[in-house]
C-alpha cells in the first residue's frame, strides 16, 4: 500500500459496520477497503487512498454508523512501519528496551503506533491487534531506552482515554524476548490449537 492516508473506523455493531463500509466506498472511490470482525465482536472499516477521498469516506461512514462507532482514526501520511505492521510483520529487536502502549481499540493502538515512530528513532516491533486479546490493542516499541521511552510518551498521549496501560522496560531479560517477539498467545507454547 502506498497511499497516503489510512482512516480506521471501529464500530460495535457487525450490521452497522457494514452499513457504514457500504456507504463509504458509494460516496468516495477509495484505492482500497478492508473489512471484517475482530474479537469481541466488533467491526472495522479500513480505507486507503489520498487524503481527500479518505476523508470523504469517513464522514459517510460516521453519517451512517455514528451510534455504533466506538473509535476512529485518520491518518494523512501513514507512516510505512505502521502499514508493514498492519500486515502482520515484525520487526526485528533492536536497541535495549521494549515500550508498550496497551489500549482499549484497534483504532487508538495503531494511532499510538503512527505517532510514537513519526516522534522517536524507534521500531515497531510489532502491532497486536484486537484478536486473542479481547478487542484490545498494543504498540511495541524497542530501541534505545530514552528513544522507547519518548515514543511510549507520545502513543499514549495520543491514546488519550482509551489508553490502558503504558510501560517501558530497558534490558529486557533475554529469556522474554522471545516470548514477547510472538502473537502473544500463551498456548501457542504447547501447541494448543485456537478457533
Amino acid at each position: 500500500m502506498n497511499e497516503p492516508a489510512l482512516a480506521l473506523l471501529e464500530f460495535d455493531s457487525i450490521a452497522a459496520g457494514i452499513e457504514a463500509g457500504d456507504a463509504m466506498v458509494k460516496r468516495s472511490p477509495v484505492a482500497r477497503i478492508q473489512t471484517g470482525t475482530v474479537q469481541p465482536g466488533h467491526y472495522l472499516v479500513m480505507v486507503t487512498g489520498d487524503v481527500a477521498t479518505v476523508e470523504e469516506a469517513v464522514k459517510a461512514g460516521k453519517e451512517i454508523g455514528h451510534a455504533a462507532l466506538r473509535d476512529e482514526i485518520f491518518l494523512p501520511n501513514v507512516h510505512p512501519d505502521v502499514v508493514t505492521g498492519l500486515g502482520g510483520m515484525r520487526q526485528p529487536v533492536i536497541g535495549d528496551a521494549l515500550g508498550i502502549v496497551e489500549t482499549r481499540t484497534v483504532a487508538a493502538a495503531i494511532y499510538a503506533a503512527d505517532a510514537g515512530l513519526k516522534g522517536a528513532e524507534v521500531a515497531l516491533l510489532q502491532l497486536r491487534l484486537a484478536d486473542g486479546l479481547g478487542g484490545k490493542g498494543l504498540a511495541l516499541f524497542t530501541g534505545l531506552v530514552a528513544d522507547v521511552e519518548a515514543a511510549v510518551d507520545i502513543g499514549s498521549a495520543v491514546s488519550g482515554e482509551q489508553l490502558i496501560r503504558q510501560v517501558v522496560i530497558a534490558q529486557l531479560h533475554n529469556e522474554m524476548w522471545p516470548n514477547v517477539d510472538t502473537n502473544g498467545r500463551f498456548g501457542e507454547h504447547f501447541n494448543w490449537r485456537f478457533m
